[in-house]
């Protein structure tokens, strides 16, 4: 199943932004640091192409300590590129993103040369919390749903520090399918864009492979119990474990699936990262010969299409 989730408000804030990256000198893009490549928005960074960039590995707290430190180091290794990591709570941010935001545009500075920084990130990443932390007082909406914020808004952090606040946004085609699925993991798709038993399965899937201590500590299984197991034998003794049992002794896999994905959104599993640098230039380039081939197949399809209106003439 291919993640994908482009609703309406998407599409407008695609064009708000494109505006007014014309008079933004620097882009801070807020990723998830438990999924830092698969939240980075490559539509925002061809549209952001030359401007220096502050890529903000945000609930830094909930992710893998090890890997976050992999990925600051992948990100700061680009060009005109700062990297931050940051806690989801994390008080009085503002100095560090401003600091950093004027290194990267030393010459912006003053009133008559004020610093105009666009923020942008994937919906349920933590952007509104953020600015709210950044500016000491309530500005922007908040909620643990996808698309909370639907306008532009301008913040003024400093006497001349311009901060653009924008909605959240996904991109039309998600291309690499592991990153949909860790996107729809956490919570930055909408419910209706995806099957969640088979959200949840994908997530199992990595946790047995990488994380198999913090999954028997949370679901109390025994560590040596889970060499060999399957996803769905996981996600099975998680819902029996957790009472999500219907008549007859079945267990309600969706219930066992909104478990699991709960106690991952909420760090109940412990400091988990869903992929490394190496993991994901090898699901990239799977993910575009996948494509290519896909192209071929439309391309054959549409030769042999034109064909028999030939033949019928």
């Amino acid at each position: 199943m291919a993640i994908q989730w482009f609703p309406g408000h998407m599409n407008k804030a695609r064009k708000d932004v494109t505006e007014r990256l014309k008079d933004i000198d620097v882009v801070i893009e807020l990723l998830d640091a438990r999924l830092p490549a698969s939240s980075a928005n490559p539509m925002l960074a061809r549209m952001a192409k030359g401007k220096p960039r502050l890529m903000i590995l945000n609930k830094q707290d909930l992710a893998d300590p090890a890997i976050t430190e992999q990925w600051l180091a992948w990100y700061r290794a680009k060009k005109q590129t700062e990297a931050l990591g940051m806690d989801a709570g994390e008080r009085a941010p503002a100095q560090r993103l401003i600091a950093a935001c004027r290194a990267l545009a030393p010459n912006r500075s003053g009133l008559e040369k004020p610093l105009r920084v666009l923020i942008c990130g994937i919906p349920n990443v933590g952007k509104s919390t953020l600015i709210n932390s950044m500016s000491s007082r309530k500005i922007a909406k908040t909620g643990n749903m996808p698309g909370v914020t639907k306008n532009e808004q301008r913040i003024i952090l400093a006497d001349d520090f311009e901060l653009y606040d924008t909605p959240g946004m996904l991109w039309p085609k998600i291309e690499v399918e592991e990153g949909g699925y860790n996107l729809a993991a956490s919570g930055a798709v909408g419910r209706n864009a995806m099957d969640e038993e088979e959200v949840a399965l994908e997530l199992l899937k990595y946790l047995l492979l990488h994380y198999r201590a913090e999954l028997a500590a949370r679901y109390k299984f025994d560590v040596e119990a889970l060499d060999g197991m399957q996803d769905w034998q996981a996600l099975e003794l998680i819902g029996k474990r957790r009472g999500a049992v219907l008549s007859g002794g079945r267990i309600n896999m969706q219930k066992a699936a909104e478990i699991v994905l709960t106690d991952f959104r909420d760090g109940q599993t412990g400091r988990i990262t869903l992929e490394r640098p190496a993991e994901w230039l090898e699901w990239e380039k799977r993910a575009k010969v996948l494509a290519a081939e896909r192209a071929i197949l439309r391309e054959e399809k549409l030769k042999e299409k034109e064909g028999r209106k030939q033949g019928s003439r």
